[in-house]
């Protein structure tokens, strides 16, 4: 880069940063802004009025005290040029309109520019139209009353000048529009994110609920029915208790295992959960083994199966977690001598899982509460599955799920 590029670099980047404190100052202060504008051109006017006027007066026999006044006239009204541009340039308008038959022809009348700017930059566009109404006046009466060539080269290049000025407004209004668009779709875009951010918080503590929900209620459960029966068997067989605390032992190691699992992934260890994966149907032998040892007797048919086409992660958890909450109210209501049958059946379209027992039909449970059943039906739902619960002709419950292969209709 050359000497003279790196020269116009530099005073380029120091305009921009003065305009940039010129707007915040006008921003925090506009009132005092608007004073020193005004004040600043009415000093030059007043000091035009002082006699320089005379250089392009065609009658220098103006007064001097109709000078000044026009020259405040054009000058003091640009206090409100914001608040009501098209008012000021009315008041301007007519000053002018004055200084133009009058034959002063005072250079304060292109003042008349900045409430232009301002119309163009904050009214409606057919405002322009009335602007233009009042433009015309002055400049066609000093055409008329002191000619200076054609009428045309008086008028004309102040109405161009007019117009640019506008033109300008306009330019700097659509790029305002088009900064308040972007700010406005940043700020949506911000508030959308938030949503989601909230919706999936939402539905991971939905989620971890139902995990926890599962791994405590089910395990509680199982020490339960090993707690019982080990008091049963404490006075006749001292053996069979010791087992049942040896198995309460382990279940209650195996719940906090599940759960310290849990904890690490809502602190986002995917190590740690990628060495200790969540439950998938080769873990429903465990869980049924531990619910034999809690009491109740199961048996355990896997039916037929396609090996070569196994569920996802997914939705062997969703089967997983299924059983288990249903061996699980089986354990809290199926009653002594109750017996729970697990059959599965996994084909290249759907999965199955039917889990009953032979336990007295348990009333639904009142609203605002059964928490597994709706947790059994938000998994299966993840996986457009059905879940079908309910009593027995025979006696007992049944639990029935459906979930189809993620490449086959449901």
């Amino acid at each position: 880069m050359t000497t003279e590029a790196t020269a116009t670099t530099g005073l380029s980047r120091s305009l921009q940063r003065l305009l940039a404190r010129t707007r915040a100052f006008d921003t925090r202060r506009p009132r005092l802004w608007d004073s020193t504008l005004t004040l600043f051109w009415a000093a030059v006017t007043l000091v035009d009025a002082s006699g320089g006027w005379r250089n392009t007066a065609p009658d220098p026999s103006v007064p001097v005290w109709l000078v000044v006044t026009l020259s405040l006239g054009l000058s003091l009204p640009l206090y409100r040029r914001r608040r009501r541009p098209l008012a000021v340039l009315t008041v301007m308008a007519c000053a002018a309109l004055v200084s133009a038959a009058s034959g002063a022809f005072l250079q304060a009348g292109y003042l008349q520019m900045v409430p232009v700017f301002h119309i163009a930059l904050t009214r409606p566009p057919r405002t322009l139209l009335w602007a233009s109404a009042l433009l015309l006046p002055p400049l066609l009466t000093g055409a008329v009353l002191f000619p200076r060539g054609s009428w045309d080269q008086h008028v004309v290049p102040t109405l161009w000048a007019y117009a640019l000025v506008a033109l300008l407004g306009i330019a700097v209004r659509a790029r305002k529009d088009h900064t308040a668009a972007l700010v406005d779709r940043a700020r949506r875009l911000e508030i959308e994110r938030d949503q989601e951010v909230r919706l999936a918080a939402a539905a991971e503590r939905t989620r971890i609920a139902r995990e926890m929900h599962d791994i405590i209620g089910h395990n509680l459960s199982v020490i339960t029915g090993l707690a019982d029966g080990g008091r049963y068997a404490a006075a006749k067989n001292p053996e069979r208790a010791a087992q049942a605390l040896e198995a309460i032992g382990t279940t209650s190691r195996e719940a906090l295992a599940e759960l310290r699992r849990l904890l690490g992934v809502l602190h986002d260890d995917e190590e740690a959960a990628a060495r200790d994966p969540q439950p998938t149907l080769a873990d429903l032998d465990a869980l049924i083994t531990g619910v034999r040892n809690a009491g109740l007797p199961v048996r355990f048919d896997r039916g037929s199966a396609s090996p070569d086409r196994p569920l996802t992660p997914g939705a062997q958890l969703t089967v997983y977690r299924v059983v288990q909450e249903a061996l699980t109210n089986a354990l809290k209501h199926a009653g002594e001598g109750a017996k729970a049958t697990v059959l599965l059946t996994h084909t290249s379209e759907e999965a199955r899982a039917e889990i009953t027992n032979t336990g007295p039909a348990v009333p639904p449970p009142p609203s605002g509460q059964g928490q597994g059943l709706t947790g059994m039906r938000e998994r299966a739902a993840l996986y457009d599955g059905t879940l079908e619960t309910g009593p027995l002709p025979t006696g007992g419950w049944h639990v029935r799920l459906r979930l189809p292969r993620e490449d086959s209709p449901s």
